[in-house]
């Protein structure tokens, strides 16, 4: 027994020094591909299409942004209208209103010399969205749309949102610290720091079919899940759903994207494969191009929410841990002069609230963090302008 356990030892031995990293070669790839995002907007809104370049696994940056570059909308009758770009890799154009009668294509020249076209492709008409709507979940609010075609023409359809929310922070700064006199003040209310907005986008590609459908409907197709527990529903929530008609090429080509970004995970999932845009380097057929440029009139809907639909005993879970402390002030006169500075509070944290004596004196305040009690530090006390 002693020899096998000896043995034993020396093979685990082996195994954990025998291990060197593995460093498969994409992840320092010097291969650098373009990335296109965006629809071109047939319709009257505007067209905004964004280029950047893919990074490697290994780098340090996540964005690697495309600027400098011409691009264009192009018909096959020769017509084209050219896009504005700036130092983010963004391109825009007013509404274009598009004759639906053309095809259309995008042209990208890079600042390198470089140029991409996509295929000629119709303008895809999108119908309006009917509803979005939320089911009641466990612990949350389930968001779905609801769309149809009457003309039966659709069949495949993709969706992206935008949420705004107001929230406030968990405890709320009544007082400041006056930078010219260095002195605790009242705070004015145009300088409030315990209500602001904050925003997010989708990141998830949100697809459904009606292909093998009897009609074009699409009846409480998910969109997002929020807990009752979340900022977003503390006092007012509004989404913008945008909705995108596809054609059967482009739906196949998000939903490789979807199973190669989002259900990933185990060996019985769906397995990577090949993304076929339909952008193309002139000079190189063979080079990768990420992105498909899809046409169509983007139709939109905003709703809001209110915190009655949260159920009443739900504690809202901030992102942080919050804490109040008290911290005294004293002048030669007694705890009694609120013009004076705090004794033991740190430079950093915000008076809440002030702590008075049996006769009314000021004698201290409660204080907390800037996480605790800043909501300008994730997000904006501006109000949006389609905010009701």
């Amino acid at each position: 027994m002693k020899k096998i356990t000896s043995g034993c030892c020396l093979l685990v031995l082996f195994l954990f020094c025998c291990k060197k990293p593995y460093n498969p070669p994409v992840i320092a790839s010097a291969s650098s591909y373009l990335v296109v995002e965006g629809v071109i907007n047939s319709g009257n809104d505007s067209t905004i299409i964004k280029l950047s370049k893919t990074v490697n696994l290994n780098a340090q940056v996540t964005l690697n942004p495309l600027p400098g570059a011409t691009v264009t909308v192009e018909s096959d009758q020769s017509a084209s209208w050219g896009l504005t770009g700036d130092n983010k890799g963004n391109y825009v154009a007013p509404g274009l209103n598009l004759p639906v009668t053309s095809k259309y294509r995008l042209s990208i020249k890079t600042a390198d010399g470089k140029q991409y076209l996509s295929d000629f492709i119709i303008v895809k008409p999108t119908p309006p969205i009917d509803s979005i709507g939320y089911t009641v979940k466990n612990k949350g609010i389930e968001l779905y749309v609801n769309s149809h075609d009457p003309a039966n023409n659709t069949h495949y359809y993709r969706w992206d949102y935008n949420e705004t929310w107001l929230f406030h922070s968990k405890y709320e700064s009544e007082f400041m610290v006056d930078p010219s006199t260095n002195n605790i003040v009242p705070r004015p209310s145009d300088k409030g720091v315990y209500y602001c907005y904050a925003n997010e986008a989708s990141s998830n590609i949100l697809l459904n079919s009606t292909a093998k459908l009897s009609k074009d409907e699409v009846y409480q197709s998910p969109l997002a899940t929020i807990p009752y527990s979340s900022e977003k529903l503390e006092v007012t929530y509004s989404v913008i759903v945008r909705q995108y008609a596809l054609t059967g090429d482009a739906y196949q080509f998000y939903l490789n994207i979807k199973k190669n970004t989002e259900q990933l995970g185990s060996i019985f999932d769906a397995q990577p494969s090949q993304l076929q845009g339909n952008i193309h380097n002139v000079a190189d057929a063979g080079e990768p191009v990420i992105g498909y440029i899809s046409i169509t009139n983007i139709q939109s809907k905003r709703i809001f929410l209110t915190s009655a639909i949260v159920p009443v005993n739900t504690t809202t879970n901030y992102p942080y841990d919050c804490e109040q402390d008290t911290a005294l002030y004293r002048n030669k006169q007694g705890y009694n002069d609120v013009q004076n500075i705090l004794i033991n509070q740190p430079v950093t944290d915000l008076p809440t609230r002030a702590l008075f004596t049996p006769t009314g004196s000021i004698y201290g305040f409660l204080y907390s963090t800037p996480d605790c009690t800043d909501c300008t530090l994730r997000g904006t006390t501006k109000t949006p302008s389609f905010w009701r």
